[in-house]
Parts: C-alpha cells; sequence; structure tokens
C-alpha cells in the first residue's frame, strides 16, 4: 500500500472513531493550567483510564493501524517505518484516550523482545503489547546501583528449566499496572559486572513479586520499588544468552531514550516556551532584557531539540536503529527543562510557593518538582556524556577496576 493510500485509510477511520482536536490558540487564563512533565492521577482514576486506554489501543490493532510496520508473522502489518509515521502524526491531530501507559512496553521492552527473545515468548507477546492487551515495565534501576546499571545485584539462579530471582528493583514507573516486566539480573558473580548478567520478561503477577508505590515531591506515585522474593522465570524467558545482559541492556536503553527525548516538553497543550512567553507578558515581564534573553535561549533550545527529533525519526523511518540524534535530545531536553524552571522561578517568585487560586501560577510547582526527575531517568546526564564522548565524539573508554575484576570482589 503506497503512502497516500495508506493516509486516506488512516483518516477514514480517525474520523469514524475519534473527534478532532479543536484547533483553538492559546489564551492566557483560559482551559487547564496543568503544567505536570509527567500526568499522575489516583489508582481509581489510573484503572479507568486504562480502560478506555485499551479499548482504543484494542480497536486501532483490530483496524490495522496498531503495529503497522511488525512482520505479518508476528500479528504486524508488514508495512514501513514511514507507514507507522504517517499514522502518528494523524493520530495526534485528534482526541484519543491516554496512550502513555504502552510506551514503555511498545518504546523499549517490545523490541528487545524482537531483538532477543526466543520465537515462543515474540509469539506469546508482542502482539498483545502492540493490541493493548497488556501492560510491560522496565526492571533495571536498584538502590544499591544508582546510575550504575551494570552494578545490579538481583540475583537469578538457575534450577532446572527456571531460574529463581531474589533482589530489588526501584523507580519502576507502571509497575503497579503491569503484566509484564523486563528484568536485568545478575547470574555470576565471579564475572566483571558488565559480563555476568543475564535478562528476562518477567510475569508481574508472579508469586513471591511485590510492589510498593514511592510518593514523589509532585504528590504523584507513578514509580514503584518491586521486590522479588524467591520468583521463578522459565528459561524459555531468558532474553538472549546466559551472562549477556548487557547487549540486552543497551537494546532497551537505546530505544528508552528515542521514547524519552522524542516526548520532552510539558505533555499537553501549546508548547512549552508558548506558555513561558505568556506568562512573561502577562507578569510584564517581557521588556526586561535578561527575561527576553532567557526566553531567546529556551526558544533556540526548543527549536533545536525539535529539529534533532525530526532527524532522528528521519533515520527511523528509513529503518535504521536510534542513533546518537535521540541521546543527544534527551541530554539536550533535561537541560532545556532545568532553564525553564528557573526562568519560572524569576519571573513568579512567591506565586510559584503559595496556592493562591491565580491561574498560571502555583501549577507551575508540580512542573519544578518534576524538572530533577529529567536528568535522572533514562540515563543521568553524566551516563549520557559518556556515552557520547565514546561512541560519537570516539573519545578513548576509561577503563577502571570495575572492568576487569569479579563482581563478588567490588568493594561495595
Amino acid at each position: 500500500m503506497d503512502l497516500s493510500e495508506f493516509r486516506a485509510a488512516a483518516l477514514a477511520f480517525l474520523d469514524a472513531n475519534a473527534a478532532r482536536k479543536p484547533d483553538t490558540a492559546f489564551v492566557w487564563g483560559e482551559g487547564d493550567d496543568d503544567v505536570s512533565i509527567i500526568e499522575e492521577r489516583q489508582p481509581d482514576e489510573d484503572a479507568a483510564e486504562l480502560a478506555r486506554s485499551k479499548e482504543w489501543a484494542a480497536r486501532r490493532f483490530d483496524e490495522g493501524f496498531g503495529w503497522i510496520d511488525g512482520p505479518e508473522a508476528l500479528g504486524g502489518r508488514g508495512l514501513t517505518a514511514a507507514h507507522r509515521q504517517v499514522y502518528r502524526s494523524l493520530e495526534s491531530g485528534y482526541a484519543v484516550p491516554d496512550q502513555s501507559y504502552f510506551t514503555i512496553g511498545l518504546g523499549m521492552v517490545a523490541p528487545t523482545i524482537a531483538a532477543h527473545a526466543t520465537g515462543e515468548v515474540q509469539q506469546a507477546y508482542l502482539k498483545p503489547l502492540h493490541r493493548g492487551d497488556l501492560v510491560a515495565c522496565q526492571l533495571f534501576s536498584e538502590p544499591g546501583a544508582g546510575s550504575d546499571l551494570a552494578g545490579l545485584s538481583t540475583r537469578a539462579t538457575r534450577d532446572g528449566d527456571d531460574w529463581v530471582v531474589t533482589g530489588q528493583k526501584i523507580w519502576t514507573s507502571n509497575a503497579h499496572l503491569a503484566d509484564l516486566g523486563e528484568i536485568i539480573c545478575r547470574t555470576d558473580f565471579d564475572q566483571p559486572k558488565h559480563k555476568g548478567l543475564t535478562g528476562f520478561i518477567v510475569d508481574m503477577h508472579a508469586r513471591g513479586i511485590q510492589v510498593r508505590p514511592l510518593r514523589q515531591m509532585t504528590g504523584g506515585a507513578g514509580f514503584n520499588e518491586v521486590f522479588f522474593d524467591e520468583v521463578r522465570i522459565p528459561d524459555s524467558h531468558r532474553l538472549g544468552d546466559v551472562n549477556a545482559g548487557w547487549t540486552v541492556a543497551l537494546t532497551t536503553l537505546a530505544n528508552e531514550r528515542a521514547s524519552l527525548g522524542s516526548g520532552m516538553g510539558l505533555g499537553r497543550g501549546p508548547g512549552p516556551v508558548e506558555r513561558l512567553i505568556a506568562l512573561a507578558r502577562h507578569f510584564g515581564r517581557d521588556r526586561d532584557p535578561v527575561v527576553r534573553d532567557q526566553l531567546a535561549r529556551m526558544y533556540t533550545a526548543d527549536r533545536i531539540g525539535a529539529w534533532t527529533l525530526r532527524r532522528g525519526m528521519e533515520a527511523a523511518r528509513r529503518g535504521g536503529p536510534p542513533g546518537a540524534e535521540l541521546s543527544v535530545l534527551k541530554l539536550a531536553g533535561t537541560q532545556n527543562l532545568e532553564r525553564m524552571a528557573r526562568f519560572v522561578g524569576t519571573v513568579l517568585g512567591p506565586r510559584l510557593l503559595a496556592d493562591s487560586g491565580e491561574w498560571g501560577t502555583f501549577a507551575w510547582s508540580k512542573f519544578v518538582c518534576g524538572v530533577p526527575g529529567g536528568h535522572l531517568g533514562g540515563g543521568t546526564d553524566e551516563v549520557l556524556r559518556n556515552i557520547l564522548g565514546e561512541r560519537v565524539l570516539g573519545l578513548p573508554k576509561d577503563l577502571g577496576i570495575d572492568a576487569r575484576t569479579p563482581f563478588s570482589r567490588l568493594p561495595r
């Protein structure tokens, strides 16, 4: 199917099943003033919204617009990445239920399953993930490892045809809603830390798994800590070879940065810089040369980010893997969020901290509280700088003691 024919079919589906978003200009003081980076809901609200999201995902998939570029043998439509991009662009103009519940599953876990899982696991999970029947989470971070993923210590021990997992993961988005999880465990403590890891797909409803919410300073609890107490995972659900989990993790992380990088900024409504310009005008700061300089820097960074994203998406459209553009975008995006947070504090002053009920003031406090997480999720700023230095600029890798020493002998 050529792109013009596909576009016409996609528009017909969307027009028949969803309403177009209104094309209204942003007006200060009108509409919702929510500017939070991550939308957070109460548990009952989450359950209701997830049900609506699953219904839309299933309808979209059944009409042939769910896994557009996936192989037909696994449930996809067998078209190209260009077809997928056309549909995504069209759907963004319609009011459909929140699909962010599936971002981790489709943007990170599914590509890893496609690259490293057995045929059995691919057949079992890829179609349900793309249809919205299953929600997935990523189980990487641990309390004792910080941003050093290779320093994880959750243990997986072979027991016949199963692996027995014991340990703890933290900062796991949507673990409380997830059916599946991608987990990286240590399977050999006598190898250097990057070499004794193995990846698995785990049933999040299995016996021995406990999920506890983590309350953030934004007030939400979308992140969780997850405890594993002798959880059994069949060997068929192993990702790649034993002790080759670092390669599996890199596959996921590359796709994670693609997903996060493409979503940097405010999730709803007009662009963030447009809101900030309106904020400065409303409070009479738009003629201040310092404020204007800050706005110009944020606008420039925002435009460069959009162009960088376009470059990365064009590479994806041609079928290439996630490239350096998306690591750059993620790093630059968090830096621009930091600029925005400082700017908001400059313009609003005490209004940022006191909930007076005034539109467009205290609402920014949730944004400011959410910015620090941007420096951590998807790789810390320091890790991303190392990646770009080594893999893009070709700088030599710093081989420390932990690259050669067995994990069991490292100081902890």
